[in-house]
């Protein structure tokens, strides 16, 4: 019986490869590039960078700097701008989100290799990136390393968003703060809660903490 071709034989549509890329397929986008695609978000919704700057509290030329590259947003941030306009958190660091991927070979799956999803670094050093090939309505699942000192959002402060957040931790220690408790995840602790409930993650330890998030959209 003929063996089926292995999936490096297939090729592969979705996410953007580093390096060398075949024909057809885009190379990642760097980091620094997440203030253009908020731009660009922006302005396809026909938002003006006053307005956005008003729903999230901030000058017009903060918005400026974060669409320019000149300031990097804090996780919290970041998350507060993709509410504001109205699109899922990975579509904040990958063009091609809001674009049906086609299935990849007879079997209909969809494919992306290691190292072909680029990370997005933001504030503090917390770097993001998408683990979800293809498109997934509804839902964000994502990679987030938190360096040693680091947090989403501030010092002190706690924030809230939309969503239903399901959270597990990779390595490392992972601190999230609620307002009336502390909860402490080591390697293999799970967490969910209504992102609703004002929370604060930060890394309390001596190493990067990793963890695996899926963000579920109402």
């Amino acid at each position: 019986m003929p063996q089926p071709p292995l999936a490096e034989d297939v090729d592969q549509d979705d996410a953007a490869l580093t390096g060398s890329a075949p024909e057809g397929i885009a190379t990642a986008e760097p980091s620094a590039s997440v203030g253009a695609r908020i731009r660009d978000l922006r302005q396809t919704r026909g938002i003006s960078a006053r307005a956005l700057a008003k729903t999230l509290g901030i000058s017009p030329s903060a918005v400026s700097q974060i669409e320019r590259g000149v300031m990097q947003p804090s996780v919290s941030r970041l998350i507060a701008i993709t509410d504001a306009l109205g699109v899922p958190l990975v579509a904040a660091f990958d063009p091609a989100s809001d674009r049906p991927a086609p299935a990849v070979g007879p079997s209909g799956f969809t494919l992306q290799r290691a190292g072909q999803s680029p990370d997005i670094v933001l504030d503090s050093g917390v770097s993001f990136r998408r683990l979800t090939p293809g498109t997934s309505p509804g839902v964000d699942y994502f990679e987030s390393i938190y360096p040693p000192g680091a947090s989403a959002h501030g010092a002190d402060g706690l924030f809230h968003h939309e969503g239903y957040e399901v959270g597990t931790v990779v390595s490392g220690e992972l601190t999230i703060d609620f307002e009336a408790e502390r909860v402490i995840l080591r390697a293999g602790d799970a967490i969910s809660y209504p992102c609703s409930v004002p929370h604060r993650l930060h890394n309390t330890g001596s190493t990067d903490a990793v963890a695996h998030w899926l963000i579920v959209h109402a």
